[in-house]
């Protein structure tokens, strides 16, 4: 089915929704709801975190992928699919098409991570880099499918997609019947919309609040303004909800059923990355986390039982090293500092003394000894330490000034 605009499109409704877990029975996992002791505590009321990082692909996207390419007719299926993702649509869609025997091409960003793209051609699609952001490949992969006849599947922009993805809503009802918030990552909008169609018409007390990172919001300004707005360079770790623009059919069903749009910043997706893995034991991409970032970051501002949809656990290694650094650095827990000292024989191990006086763990050290900025006699030292919180590393700076050291902030 092509299409141009979001009035060109039947509207979802409930019945889709239905239809669609029907039709994903046997396909998609019903993914496991736990419960966080941490995070109810905190905010004061029961919340649960539903693991669709646990469902196949690693993502909720093979719901919706699966669902609009059940929905081709037999021509459409033999000229193939094409699609465009960061990561885990690509995936969804190259499974999907394999469970169901259709060819597969997707386009991704140059900057994909290595483990997504390889996972993509693992599920038996082409892979083809493409530009730089989610929107230059999305513009790449529909010319694909002018010049080729493919059935271009968008990865949020239309009904079957969020019908699809509008199951997890449905789940959350069976396994949560008491749920009065749910909170929800937003990219383009698919699944935010298809959750919010699902559970608003059975249960409109439900409050949905829609999720963002802050370098990457276009929902506030577009609701703001009534129509979508693009976000020039939109820039995040979050690469899962790295979309500079809202789709039309889900920014319709968003800005009618979702309560609230929140922002949380790269500090609160890191954090709350370091806090799943902690204390949840689950690997979440950052993407995944920004539900429980916004939790964290204003914890009195959801009435419970919350769930809290952890959307996608597809992270790359090398990121996710960065992300934890980083988490550990927002918590006070990572501390790098740079001091000079004397250059002379035993200097250095006089200061890794001072150190473990103070019982600062040392991850690296680098050791500078020439540079225009230092006198003949002086040193410069960068040292990355693990602490133990905010406390602790003011309690390692004041005991570095005490011993005589200059730091350099």
């Amino acid at each position: 089915m092509s299409y141009r605009t979001a009035d060109s499109l039947p509207p979802v409704t409930l019945d889709d929704v239905r239809g669609a877990q029907k039709m994903l029975s046997g396909v998609a996992r019903v993914t496991a709801m736990e419960g966080s002791r941490h995070l109810s505590q905190l905010v004061g009321a029961p919340v649960h975190l539903k693991c669709e990082n646990l469902q196949r692909t690693g993502s909720f996207k093979l719901r919706g992928a699966y669902v609009r390419i059940a929905g081709l007719l037999p021509e459409e299926r033999a000229a193939g699919v094409v699609a465009a993702s960061a990561g885990n649509h690509a995936q969804g869609v190259a499974l999907a098409s394999s469970l169901l025997g259709v060819r597969s091409t997707v386009f991704m960003p140059k900057g994909a991570p290595l483990p997504k793209i390889s996972a993509t051609q693992d599920y038996g699609a082409e892979v083809r880099l493409h530009g730089q952001v989610v929107d230059e490949t999305l513009a790449a992969a529909q010319e694909y499918a002018a010049e080729t006849g493919a059935v271009f599947i968008h990865p949020f922009d239309h009904p079957d997609v969020i019908a699809g993805q509008g199951t997890v809503g449905l789940e959350i009802l069976e396994q949560c019947p008491e749920v009065r918030t749910i909170v929800v990552g937003i990219g383009g909008g698919g699944l935010a919309a298809g959750i919010a169609m699902a559970v608003k018409s059975l249960r409109p007390d439900v409050r949905i609040v829609g999720v963002q990172a802050a370098g990457a919001a276009a929902y506030p300004p577009s609701l703001a303004a009534g129509h979508p707005i693009a976000v020039d360079n939109p820039a995040t770790m979050a690469d899962g909800i790295k979309v500079g623009r809202p789709g039309d059919v889900p920014f319709r069903i968003i800005g009618d059923l979702v309560d609230e749009v929140r922002t949380v910043s790269e500090d609160e997706l890191a954090t709350a990355l370091l806090l799943c893995l902690e204390r949840a034991k689950l690997v979440v991409e950052p993407a995944g986390a920004s539900p429980v970032a916004a939790l964290l970051s204003d914890p009195g501002a959801f009435a419970g039982p919350v769930v809290a949809v952890l959307s996608g656990g597809n992270v790359d290694p090398v990121l996710l090293e960065r992300v934890l650094r980083h988490g550990m650095a927002a918590q006070g827990r990572y501390l790098a500092v740079r001091l000079r000292l004397t250059d002379r024989p035993g200097a250095l191990a006089t200061l890794l003394g001072v150190l473990s006086v103070v019982d600062a763990n040392v991850l690296d050290v680098s050791h500078v000894r020439t540079d225009p900025r230092l006198g003949l006699t002086e040193a410069e030292v960068e040292l990355h330490l693990e602490t133990k919180g905010p406390v602790h590393c003011v309690e390692v700076g004041q005991a570095l000034r005490e011993a005589g050291y200059t730091v350099i902030d």
